[in-house]
């Protein structure tokens, strides 16, 4: 097998050979454009992790039949919660809450016996992995979650707890994302530019623009303007931004015009329990309410 370079991606070729004719396979593996290392490391004891199960997940139907959309099976013996799970736990993050609702009993069952930290020793000692189910309460007696926000601030009680005192950054995830990513050098950027908020974000072109969250930001990727998918071509036109700024070239920026939120971010646990419980206590979901009133006059950055 050898190495070769294919414009910026790395090409490996592998050579099959057979008595009549040789045959060569190539597979190129796409890398970011601009590459983050950080300065430098910081401990992973004061992280914490919040993976949200999702919604009905009525775009996977019939799989989402009988279970959430995180439980959906994916390579053989694995379940779609198993992708942030793995990245959480391979970079180092060993307090993990997982937030559940919604055809939770194959999830609920899955998380139980895959992840059963006992006295919490297989990561450290002080470990864990934890499912928080919906419930009612006095206080919301006929509300189940509102949205990701609403889901959050329902136990946030639990991340001011005496038990989480040492955690300093939150890492909000989704269950049903499909990607590998360390965590952590998310988390080391967004303590080097001491920011509120941090955005997990990537470039994106206008045939796709529409369905994500999109950002504005300034050439130091801080975040002027948030828009939660827009619905018109004015308001998608509004969200272009000069994406070089992500490490691309001039010819990749004018084909990927715009900046993505992945739906993942990293908060200050003081802001993030100051915004879902003082400023904005009606507001339910991160991408339509939180993030957009957020930029406006906090220091939020994306991450590339």
């Amino acid at each position: 097998m050898t190495r070769q370079r294919v414009g910026g991606a790395a090409a490996r070729v592998a050579v099959v050979r057979s008595r009549k004719s040789t045959t060569s396979i190539r597979a190129v593996v796409e890398s970011p454009a601009l590459t983050y290392e950080p300065m430098m490391k910081s401990s992973t004891t004061s992280v914490l992790a919040i993976i949200l199960g999702g919604g009905a997940g009525t775009r996977l139907y019939p799989l989402t039949k009988t279970r959430a959309k995180p439980a959906v099976p994916i390579g053989g013996l694995y379940r779609l919660i198993d992708v942030p799970m793995s990245n959480c736990i391979n970079s180092g993050i060993s307090k993990i809450y997982v937030l559940t609702q919604f055809n939770s009993m194959s999830l609920n069952r899955h998380l139980g016996r895959t992840y059963n930290m006992g006295s919490g020793v297989r990561f450290g000692g002080d470990g864990f992995v934890e499912v928080l189910a919906a419930m009612q309460t006095p206080k919301n007696p006929d509300q189940w979650f509102g949205g990701t926000a609403d889901a959050v601030r329902q136990f946030s009680s639990l991340l001011a707890d005496i038990k989480n005192r040492t955690i300093e950054d939150i890492v909000i995830l989704a269950g049903d994302h499909l990607y590998r990513m360390d965590y952590m050098k998310f988390v080391n950027y967004h303590r080097e530019m001491n920011a509120d908020i941090t955005i997990g974000a990537l470039p994106n072109g206008p045939e796709k623009a529409k369905d994500f969250g999109l950002m504005k930001i300034d050439e130091n990727r801080r975040v002027i303007a948030f828009a939660e998918k827009p619905k018109t071509e004015e308001a998608l036109d509004a969200m272009r931004v000069d994406t070089t700024v992500f490490g691309l070239t001039p010819e990749e920026a004018e084909k990927l015009p715009f900046i993505a939120s992945m739906g993942i971010y990293v908060f200050k646990k003081d802001v993030l329990l100051s915004l879902l419980n003082d400023k904005y206590p009606t507001a339910n979901d991160f991408g339509s309410d939180i993030i957009p009133a957020a930029a406006k006059d906090m220091h939020v950055v994306a991450y590339p």
